[in-house]
């Protein structure tokens, strides 16, 4: 089922939300298929349980080609539960992010570029990956949905913000 994403402004998207405790539930399943659904429908890169209001340590990502990035390599479809990352090295690279919850909005970003992220799938297997670029990038998202942060927080230089009609004109708005 599709379901509402919160939009910036909704203090339940400030909040840090609370770990996973039961895993292999009907309810886990259930959320997480909404929250695919709810990805694939409005073609985002990812999506964390919070922008639909369920105040939960989850986050799903994943794409073989995106229309909203369409230089992006593909990440491999993930669920990650109660996730943990830890950078490796100190270089961070800057790149341009949306957010579904910030509609029609662009800012540049910085982000580690390499890390390693663990946590759990739904049958509460662990789960542990290094990555860099897009992947790197889309995990640091997506998990800072959890604890309250919005990319426009992280935005350093408000020159390379705003509405990405007028910073990409001719390119069609395709919010994440």
């Amino acid at each position: 089922m599709i379901r509402e994403v919160l939009r910036m402004g909704d203090a339940r998207l400030l909040r840090i939300a609370q770990p996973v405790t039961a895993f292999n539930t009907p309810e886990l399943r259930e959320l997480i298929a909404d929250m695919f659904d709810t990805m694939r429908a409005l073609n985002g890169a990812g999506l964390a349980a919070p922008q639909i209001g369920v105040d939960l340590r989850v986050v799903i990502f994943g794409f073989t080609s995106s229309p909203r990035y369409p230089q992006a390599e593909a990440v491999p479809e993930t669920i990650l539960i109660n996730p943990v990352l830890t950078p490796i090295g100190d270089e961070i690279e800057e790149g341009w992010e949306g957010c579904l919850s910030v509609p029609g909005l662009r800012g540049v970003v910085p982000r580690h570029a390499r890390l390693h992220y663990s946590g759990y799938d739904v049958n509460g297997e662990r789960i542990e990956r290094s990555v860099d670029g897009f992947h790197a990038r889309v995990v640091q998202h997506e998990c800072d949905h959890l604890d309250g942060i919005l990319y426009p927080m992280r935005v350093r230089d408000f020159t390379r913000f705003g509405f990405q009609d007028v910073l990409f004109p001719g390119v069609p708005i395709q919010d994440d």
